[in-house]
């Protein structure tokens, strides 16, 4: 990662997804919030990442056995992860087996991994956490991937929870869920962003003053102007 890149994505985890979501929106960007994942944890720190991507398909008993040689499997596509990245994991929404393990993230912590998002389940709940990985999931389960799941691909496009992920897109993810930012919007994202955060905190100071929704005053600007919302 670049230098540049590094204080883009340090300045990213001081935004939220929902001023993010804001941005791309006003810039024609309407769906590039994940729904189903939210975090194990709300106190999970804010994580952003570049985004790999797994695609699940549904599981044939024809082929179960064959699966290692045949078809490729989580632990395969985990060694192929490089530092810093979020796995996130098109699951068709399906909740009745799980993606991830504990086994499976153990390792990712100890690649470096950031973190993992799944529109479908994870399981192992206690070791999950133990592990300390920031995980946004759908649900949690019991049985393991194979009840239903077979991993077909990785780093290709995929569509989680609704939305379509492009292997290396910004992953960011925070208490109010996930946000997918295109390469191409980053700097801008970054930027309206911070200004999106600086109105919203000045907004709040006004209120918590007493002031009525309605007589909210545009923000001065260091140029002595006003901005308005």
């Amino acid at each position: 990662m670049s230098n540049d890149e590094t204080v883009l994505f340090n300045n990213l985890r001081k935004i939220s997804t929902d001023s993010v979501a804001g941005v791309l929106l006003k810039k024609g960007l309407r769906n590039q919030w994940v729904r189903g994942p939210m975090p194990m944890r709300v106190d999970f720190p804010r994580t952003v990442g570049r985004a790999f991507t797994m695609r699940f398909i549904p599981a044939r008993e024809a082929v179960e056995g064959a699966v290692p040689r045949k078809m490729p499997v989580n632990r395969d596509a985990v060694e192929m992860m490089p530092p810093g990245c979020i796995a996130i994991a098109d699951a068709r929404s399906i909740r009745d087996a799980a993606t991830f393990g504990d086994i499976v993230v153990e390792r990712m912590v100890k690649r470096g991994v950031a973190g993992i998002v799944t529109d479908g389940a994870v399981r192992d709940r206690m070791g999950l956490l133990a592990s300390r990985m920031p995980i946004w999931m759908s649900g949690i389960t019991a049985p393991p991937p194979a009840a239903s799941l077979m991993l077909a691909d990785w780093q290709q496009p995929i569509a989680c929870g609704g939305v379509a992920v492009f292997p290396d897109d910004i992953i960011m993810c925070d208490s109010d869920g996930v946000m997918v930012i295109p390469q191409a919007f980053l700097e801008e994202v970054v930027v309206l962003g911070m200004e999106q955060e600086h109105l919203d905190k000045w907004q709040i100071d006004q209120i918590k003053r007493g002031v009525a929704l309605p007589d909210l005053a545009p923000m001065p600007r260091n140029d002595g102007k006003s901005s308005k919302n």
